[in-house]
């Protein structure tokens, strides 16, 4: 058997050809068309930065999460985890800042 057939085998359609692309993996093109050099952001739905609504959402999490430590639980295993992931969140919100208000010197 010179030709193999099955699900695993791809079968060339005439409509189509290969393309290489550097940097990416080999993409097929439909007849007429030619392949995407480059995707912007705004053909996939990211428009801009989520700004200030970011900053005051986690901070907000930050609290309701701290908010969970007072409550009728006996255990304080809990209560590590809730400070560990606020403490990390409120790094990442300290961090964010700090790169905005930095951003125009790099």
């Amino acid at each position: 058997m010179s030709e193999q057939s099955g699900p695993g085998v791809r079968q060339h359609d005439p409509q189509t050809t290969r393309v290489n692309q550097p940097n990416r993996e080999e993409g097929v093109v439909r007849a007429g068309e030619h392949p995407v050099d480059e995707e912007r952001p705004e053909d996939w739905g990211w428009h801009a930065r989520t700004g200030k609504w970011a900053q005051i959402a986690g901070w907000l999490t930050v609290l309701v999460m701290l908010s969970y430590t007072w409550g009728n639980h006996e255990g304080r295993m809990e209560d590590l985890w809730l400070f560990g992931i606020s403490a990390g969140l409120v790094v990442v919100l300290l961090w964010d800042l700090h790169r905005k208000r930095t951003a125009w010197r790099r």
